[in-house]
């Protein structure tokens, strides 16, 4: 299990470093988050073919995503605290959740609570939308930092490897501006 996940996060990285690669634009003009989503998706899809690749998706199947009642983490969107991830990789119709992104900027000043326990619920096997793995990155001109979510809460394995791995393609700030 541990190796087939790592194989998905190294998909991740792969885009990551695709998206860092052509995307520097984005940073330069301090733009925002959602941009910064939606352009780091078109790359996540090239990595991840079979797989559907969607940005604040709603949906688990023909079910509205919905939180337990009394969650830290809301789906009322007009809130601002919303459920749905940045990113998913998924299969639609069946339901089939691989993986959820959480996105910040590195400017963001907002706690990241919010998207951790975000990711803790997205990824809980004991609700029906559990996703097998989610990821919480945050972005800024040169540099990733990331942490990964298995089964309802952080994994630290598996985000020391991933860690590891933005270090090995030069994603972790080492490179120069």
């Amino acid at each position: 299990m541990q190796i087939e996940m790592q194989a998905e996060l190294d998909r991740l990285v792969s885009a990551l470093r695709e998206f860092y690669a052509h995307e520097s634009f984005l940073f330069e003009k301090d733009l925002g988050e959602r941009a910064l989503t939606h352009r780091l998706a078109v790359y996540v899809e090239r990595h991840f073919p079979g797989w559907e690749v969607d940005c604040d998706y709603d949906r688990l199947g023909e079910r509205t995503l919905r939180m337990p009642k009394a969650s830290i983490v809301s789906t009322d969107d007009h809130l601002g605290k919303s459920i749905y991830p940045d990113i998913v990789v998924h299969r639609r119709a069946v339901p089939d959740n691989l993986l959820a992104v959480e996105v910040r900027k590195a400017s963001n000043h907002q706690p990241p609570e919010h998207d951790q326990h975000k990711l803790c619920a997205l990824t809980d096997p004991y609700l029906w939308f559990a996703y097998r793995i989610g990821v919480g990155l945050t972005l800024a001109k040169n540099t990733v930092t990331s942490d990964v979510y298995v089964g309802g809460m952080r994994d630290d394995t598996l985000s020391g490897w991933l860690f590891q791995r933005l270090k090995d393609a030069d994603l972790d700030g080492v490179r120069s501006a």
